[in-house]
């Protein structure tokens, strides 16, 4: 069956019959960066049509519906927009910085592509600390959205930034102790080892209620550390006209909306992977029959049908629940959801002392 692992395996074994292992491993890496950069764009072009056709859905009208096909060329109408408009930086800015703040944006969404497994032996970097690389770059993100604030010379835009560095300082608490919950039950840090430690049945059933309450926490704070509604606080159009990227336009404001919509890719792709199985297929002990219709299954489609089944119910979110205030949002990360995952990552650590898990 055709698959990513065997068209990998393709390219590689024909370009170690071509070049040295130098010139390999620079082409390869050059393969990987153009890959990357395509999926980027081909993720921009999807989510942003998933996100209005999921929004009309939601509010029974018919979204997009000009451009192309039942509007499905809308986004790339839009990407055109975009691509033709003139960049403008105001004349109070720092330039070097304003110009720099939505590039840092898109670099830490793209390092974070690395350790990610998106099918059975398909992986840019297999690091045996996969799980703490994720946490500690998806942390630098705050910088590029507080040197936008404040690069912008404008108070409304320095006012979003600080309210993000607030927000995803706060949650990234939260993430990092529902991400422990998985790292204690598993005892690795690597990805891949996580995904294989579910081959018997994904964590979200194995480890029974806390699991399912670390996860909860997860979908609730990476939420908010992707600046998404209704934790958009930072880009709070009734507040303060666009936030952070106010001043912004062109490419230059392609790139952070580009950005998030990756982030938001990558964060429920992280999701999939830890209480999903990523990769793995639907197992059930020892039905060895059920478990080979399931394996029957390409690994690719498992893991890109969980992830966008997390990015559904995150846009589900935006459309329904409406947006807190900036003291709300923060009782409930410092006076609720840190307590609670506190607590909940000691009932883990128990349960995985006393082996009361599948």
């Amino acid at each position: 069956m055709l698959s990513f692992s065997n068209i990998s395996k393709s390219i590689d074994s024909g370009l170690r019959a071509t070049f040295d292992a130098t010139w390999t491993m620079v082409i390869e890496m050059v393969i990987a960066g153009v890959c990357v950069i395509s999926l980027f764009a081909i993720l921009g072009l999807v989510l942003v049509l998933m996100e209005r056709k999921v929004s009309a859905w939601m509010q029974i009208r018919l979204g997009p519906n000009r451009v192309g096909p039942k509007g499905m060329l809308q986004s790339l109408a839009d990407t055109v927009k975009l691509l033709v408009k003139e960049g403008m930086t105001p004349d109070g800015a720092d330039k070097f910085l304003f110009n720099l703040a939505p590039f840092i944006a898109i670099i830490v969404a793209m390092l974070l592509m690395a350790p990610i497994a998106f099918a059975k032996d398909f992986q840019l970097w297999d690091m045996n600390i996969g799980v703490l690389y994720v946490s500690a770059v998806s942390s630098l993100m705050v910088i590029s959205i507080l040197m936008a604030g404040w690069a912008s010379n404008n108070k409304y835009s320095l006012m979003g930034a600080m309210r993000s560095g607030a927000q995803i300082v706060s949650y990234e608490l939260s993430a990092g102790l529902s991400i422990l919950s998985i790292v204690v039950l598993t005892g690795s840090l690597n990805l891949n080892d996580i995904i294989l430690s579910q081959a018997n049945g994904w964590w979200i059933f194995k480890g029974h209620i806390p699991v399912m309450i670390a996860f909860i926490i997860f979908i609730i704070a990476v939420t908010a550390e992707t600046n998404r509604a209704p934790f958009d606080l930072a880009e709070a159009e009734s507040e303060l006209t666009a936030g952070f990227h106010t001043e912004y336009s062109g490419m230059k404001f392609a790139l952070f909306f580009l950005a998030e919509y990756v982030n938001v890719f990558i964060v429920c792709a992280i999701g999939a992977t830890l209480f999903f199985g990523g990769w793995m297929p639907f197992h059930i002990g020892h039905w060895e029959g059920f478990n080979q219709v399931m394996d029957f299954i390409p690994s690719s489609v498992w893991f890109f049908g969980k992830t966008f089944f997390l990015i559904f119910l995150i846009m589900w979110f935006r459309w329904t629940f409406p947006r807190l205030r900036i003291d709300q949002l923060l009782n409930l990360e410092w006076k609720y959801l840190l307590p609670i995952s506190m607590f909940n990552l000691l009932l883990v650590t128990a349960m995985a002392i006393l082996g009361w898990y599948f």
